[in-house]
């Protein structure tokens, strides 16, 4: 007898409905141990392994997966679009039932989907370090946004000084320079031996962008003085700026480490094809699995 369970899940609770033959049974559980221990009871019933068919819903998801996987249970895991547009298309006569686990058995009684591959940890880990980076990323452009509208009242065209207002160089000379008041008042000599300290910038660089930026300043007709909050909000937002693109840096450096260790090369593989820097072809390596 084929038995389908359907599992529709949500933050704290999963509703399951298990088709056997042509009978169903439904339960819900708690997305816990507790719940999941339930859950085992209800699959251990029957000598052959059930099929378990499951939307993808991110973190709540990867719960069910990571319990599933730990007692030797293969299921198949749906894209949501793609679970809608099967149950709207094949279920057009068989929905009087409202429930979705319910309508998720049917749908794999009917498509026959394949279970999901499982994940080694490495690439396991991967897709999460990828995740991070996604976050940082966000993060950093909140930072970004952020710094620009504080900038507006102590030294808004210092966003001038480079072709583009973002990297550690620019974000370096933000924190020393957050008001345009002090750079009027620092000897050039001194502002072009500290330029010089940055990375990639030799003595004609500094001198350019010093005298760049010594015009920028006597442009910029501040809102507020050096004293002010505003300057203090500068400042915060370009060391946060800093800080979250060397966090990036390292997860970078961390999901590269990673993916080198993999058996087959699939790094380098990904690195070969045109336009595939490092970073894109691990992301993509993270997000692809095995």
């Amino acid at each position: 007898m084929q038995v389908t369970f359907g599992i529709d899940v949500s933050k704290s609770t999963s509703t399951v409905c298990e088709l056997i033959g042509e009978s169903k049974n439904e339960l819900t559980i708690t997305n816990n141990r507790p719940g999941f221990i339930q859950l085992l009871h209800e699959l251990t019933a029957f000598s052959k392994h059930p099929q378990i068919i499951f939307e993808a819903t991110g973190v709540y998801s990867r719960t069910l997966q990571s319990f599933l996987e730990d007692y030797g249970y293969d299921y198949v895991i749906l894209n949501p679009l793609k679970a809608k547009k099967e149950m709207d298309m094949g279920l057009r006569h068989n929905k009087t039932d409202k429930t979705d686990a319910y309508h998720l058995a049917l749908i794999q009684r009917l498509y026959h989907h394949p279970i999901n591959q499982l994940q080694s940890q490495t690439y396991k880990q991967l897709n999460a370090l990828s995740r991070f980076y996604d976050q940082l990323t966000a993060d950093l452009v909140m930072a970004k946004n952020r710094l620009h509208q504080a900038l507006q009242s102590t030294f808004p065209e210092i966003e001038n000084l480079f072709s583009s207002a973002k990297g550690k160089n620019y974000w370096q000379i933000v924190v020393r320079y957050p008001h345009c008041d002090l750079v009027r008042r620092e000897d050039k000599k001194q502002l072009i031996n500290w330029l010089m300290s940055l990375k990639g910038i030799a003595f004609k660089h500094a001198l350019r962008t010093a005298d760049k930026l010594i015009e920028l300043a006597y442009q910029a007709y501040p809102v507020v003085s050096c004293s002010s909050i505003e300057v203090e909000q500068v400042q915060y937002y370009a060391h946060r700026s800093l800080n979250l693109s060397d966090q990036r840096e390292n997860l970078i450096a961390r999901m590269v480490k990673l993916a080198k260790s993999l058996p087959n090369h699939d790094l380098e593989n990904l690195e070969s094809i045109p336009g595939f820097a490092q970073t894109t072809a691990v992301r993509v390596l993270a997000e692809l699995g095995v």
